[in-house]
C-alpha cells in the first residue's frame, strides 16, 4: 500500500487492499539478467538466497513478481518477510540499524520515517543513486529519500495522490452537477471553495448523510498540498507558524462549525459502518483509498461513487514507501538490483494492477496497465489518467523526522472539535501541548 503514512496510530499499508474492476492489458516484465554473484553468502552452486523485509502489503508477491525474477535469475531465490503493521516494523528496523545485525537485504521504509534516516542514519545504507535512475520518479519522491549530497538511500514504489471521491446519487439528490469535470469546477479555486460545495451540499442533503466524513481527513488533504508543512528546510519544526498547517486547521475548524463532517476518525468501526450505510457525500481521497471505500460500501453502491481531481492548483500526496538496502547487508550488489528491478515501469505496473497502488515511476505511467487504468466500482473513473496527472502538480515539501507524530495529534484534536464539541482554541492548545512534549 505503497502512505504510508500512519493515521491515527495505524498505517495505511495494515489496511485491507481490494481493487474492483481495474482494466489490463499484457504485462510487461524485463529481466535484468544473472548477476553473476561472488557473495560469500552464496552457496557451492553460486545460489544465494535475497531477503526482503517490509510491512502491509507491498504487493510483490501478489503481482508474483519474486518468482519472475528467479525464472530470469536461476542463481537468486527471494524471500519475503513481511510485518503487518509498520508501527511494530519500524522500531526492530531502527534496532538493527545500530546493531548492524539481523537486517535484510532489502528494508522497506515507510514516507513517514524516511526523513529521520535520511538525516540520522543515512551512512548505514547503501547509495541507490549509483543503481538507479532518480529522474524516473516524480521529482518530489526521489528529493524524499535524499541527503543534501545527493546520496539516495531508498528506491521509490508508490505514492498517493489525492482526489475527491464522492456520491454521485447523493449530489444528485441535492441538486449538484454529478459529472466529473463539473464537479472538479466547483471546487477549482481550492479548499475553500470545496467547503462552499458543503454548504451547497447541506441545504438540500438527503435525510442522515453528511458531506464529508471527517474534518481531520481534509485537513490532511490541505496541507499535504502545501510545500509549507511541519518543517523547514534547516531541520526545524515549524507547525506553529506554518501556513499549510494554519490553513488547513481553520478550514477543519469551519468544516466542524458548519455542521458539514460527520466527526468519523477514518478507517473505525463507526466511519466503515457509515460508508456501509451511505451517509457520506464526498471523501479526500488518496489513490488507495479507493479500495478501502469499495470494499466497506460494498455492492450496493457500485457505480455511485465517483472520482474527480483535487480542489485547487496543486495536488496533495498522502502516503508511499521506499525499497532501501542497507550497507551490511549480505548481498548489497545483488540487492541493489533487486530493487531496481522491482522499482522499474512494469514491475511497479504490475504491483498497481495485482493491489492497486499507484507507482511512483513516471514511466509506469505511460504503461497500458497504468494509463488504462480505470475503476468499474467508481463509474468507470479513469484511474489511471488522473493520479498521473495529480501526481505532477504535487509540490516538493520539506518532510521532517516527526511528521507522523504531528499529523496525527494534530488530527486527533480536530476528531475531539468533531466528537465532543472542544473549541478550535483549546484543542491546537492540546495539539501543541502534546507535540513538544515528544520533539522538545
Amino acid at each position: 500500500m505503497r502512505i504510508t503514512r500512519t493515521v491515527a496510530g495505524r498505517s495505511r499499508r495494515t489496511l485491507v487492499m481490494a481493487t474492483t474492476g481495474l482494466t489490463a492489458t499484457a504485462l510487461l516484465l524485463t529481466g535484468c539478467g544473472d548477476s553473476g554473484s561472488d557473495s560469500d553468502g552464496a552457496d557451492a552452486n553460486g545460489k544465494i538466497t535475497l531477503t526482503v523485509a517490509d510491512f502491509g502489503q507491498f504487493g510483490y508477491k501478489e503481482a508474483g513478481l519474486f518468482e519472475k525474477y528467479h525464472e530470469l535469475n536461476p542463481n537468486i531465490t527471494v524471500k519475503e518477510n513481511v510485518t503487518a503493521e509498520e508501527k511494530v516494523y519500524y522500531p526492530k528496523f531502527l534496532q538493527q540499524l545500530n546493531t548492524g545485525s539481523g537486517l535484510a537485504d532489502v528494508q522497506g521504509i515507510e514516507v513517514g520515517r524516511v526523513k529521520e534516516l535520511v538525516d540520522t542514519k543515512a551512512d548505514a545504507f547503501a547509495d541507490l543513486s549509483k543503481v538507479i535512475d532518480t529522474d524516473q520518479w516524480v521529482t518530489w519522491k526521489a528529493l524524499q529519500a535524499s541527503t543534501d549530497q545527493g546520496k539516495v538511500i531508498g528506491a521509490g514504489t508508490d505514492i498517493g495522490p489525492m482526489s475527491i471521491c464522492y456520491r454521485r446519487d447523493l449530489f444528485e439528490k441535492a441538486g449538484l452537477p454529478v459529472e466529473r469535470a463539473e464537479v472538479a469546477a466547483k471546487y477549482a479555486g481550492g479548499w475553500e471553495d470545496y467547503l462552499k460545495l458543503g454548504e451547497e451540499y447541506k441545504k438540500k442533503a438527503p435525510k442522515g448523510t453528511f458531506f464529508m466524513d471527517s474534518a481531520s481527513a481534509m485537513y490532511n488533504g490541505v496541507v499535504s498540498s502545501s510545500s509549507e508543512q511541519y518543517y523547514a528546510k534547516d531541520g526545524k519544526a515549524i507547525y506553529k507558524e506554518s501556513a499549510g498547517v494554519k490553513k488547513g486547521w481553520d478550514l477543519a475548524a469551519e468544516a466542524v462549525d458548519k455542521g458539514l463532517t460527520q466527526g468519523l476518525a477514518q478507517f473505525g468501526v463507526p466511519w466503515q459502518t457509515a460508508l456501509r450505510k451511505g451517509s457520506i457525500a464526498t471523501m479526500a481521497c488518496p489513490a488507495w483509498m479507493a479500495a478501502q471505500i469499495s470494499t466497506y460500501s460494498g455492492d450496493a453502491y457500485k457505480g455511485k461513487w465517483d472520482i474527480a481531481r483535487t480542489p485547487g492548483d496543486t495536488a496533495a500526496n498522502w502516503g508511499g514507501s521506499f525499497l532501501s538496502v542497507p550497507a551490511k547487508g549480505k548481498h548489497v550488489k545483488e540487492a541493489g538490483e533487486l530493487v531496481k528491478w522491482l522499482t522499474a515501469p512494469e514491475q511497479q505496473a504490475a504491483v498497481f494492477k495485482a493491489v492497486g497502488v499507484f507507482p511512483s515511476n513516471k514511466g509506469a505511467h505511460q504503461l497500458p496497465d497504468v494509463k488504462n487504468a480505470k475503476l468499474e466500482y467508481f463509474n468507470n473513473a479513469p484511474i489511471g489518467e488522473l493520479y498521473a496527472e495529480e501526481s505532477e502538480l504535487i509540490p516538493a515539501a520539506v518532510l521532517g523526522p516527526k511528521d507522523g507524530i504531528i499529523k496525527d495529534t494534530i488530527s486527533t484534536q480536530i476528531n475531539n472539535m468533531e466528537q465532543r464539541g472542544t473549541s478550535p482554541d483549546k484543542a491546537w492548545d492540546a495539539a501543541t501541548e502534546a507535540i513538544d512534549k515528544v520533539i522538545g
